[in-house]
């Protein structure tokens, strides 16, 4: 059914390093609620693919008969740059949440050939939570990470490293037009605060919004993000927010 022309464009969100989508069931029900905003979730495949495969995969899967706003989470950041500097009929705009789309931390790039020597199914329980939820981190959050982190196999975990210590796709974001916002976490423990600057440089008019939370900002802190977004989507199309 086709949408009345007042609503918001649809919310595309593309996953964090799990690549499941899981993690956005709780964000997705209170944008529903509280922004009267509609999402859609790109579950990527457990396949070893790199960006460039991923990006292709994500394109095949966009709207082709609504407005959307793709919405990258930490690891997507980079094909959201890549989908902002060519991108297909209906984006509206890009939202990065607690990404980047160049290697957030270039001291680790050596690592990368070590990769396949690092038993990253045997990383404690409490380092993951102090990364990602720290200390924000409540029973439910733990269950939903550890249930996501459960269906992604080693090999793609690696694979997807090895991606964002190779990545820079700050060319792509630098030629694209569509309007940015970024949403930054104030507790973020992986991705550094001077990431959002570099975006802000690389887009100029890019819109920035902090956000008392963790890495895992949708999930620790859902009401404020959804309130962001859709003061962000009300100001592409000069909607109203829902009171």
């Amino acid at each position: 059914m086709t949408p009345p022309a007042h609503a918001f464009p649809l919310l595309v969100l593309l996953p964090g390093m799990d690549g499941t989508g899981r993690l956005f069931q709780r964000f997705d029900a209170l944008l529903r609620t509280q922004a009267d905003m509609a999402s859609l979730a790109i579950a990527y495949p457990a396949t070893p693919l790199g960006y460039p495969a991923l990006e292709a995969f994500v394109r095949e899967r966009l709207p082709r008969d609504r407005p959307f706003i793709v919405l990258a989470e930490s690891f997507s950041g980079p094909l959201g740059a890549s989908l902002r500097a060519d991108p297909p009929p209906g984006m509206r705009a890009l939202i990065l949440c607690c990404s980047f789309v160049r290697n957030p931390r270039p001291m680790l790039a050596p690592l990368r050939h070590l990769l396949d020597l690092v038993p990253l199914g045997a990383l404690p329980g409490f380092a993951l939570r102090q990364a990602l939820l720290a200390p924000f981190a409540t029973p439910d959050l733990q269950a939903e990470l550890a249930g996501a982190l459960a269906q992604l196999p080693s090999g793609v975990l690696r694979q997807r490293l090895r991606a964002v210590i190779m990545a820079d796709a700050t060319p792509e974001l630098a030629r694209g037009s569509l309007p940015v916002l970024y949403l930054r976490a104030r507790h973020d423990r992986l991705v550094p605060p001077a990431t959002a600057q570099q975006i802000l440089r690389l887009a100029p008019g890019a819109q920035l919004v902090d956000i008392d939370a963790p890495h895992m900002l949708l999930q620790a802190a859902p009401a404020a993000a959804a309130d962001a977004i859709a003061a962000f989507a009300a100001g592409l199309s000069g909607a109203q927010i829902p009171a």
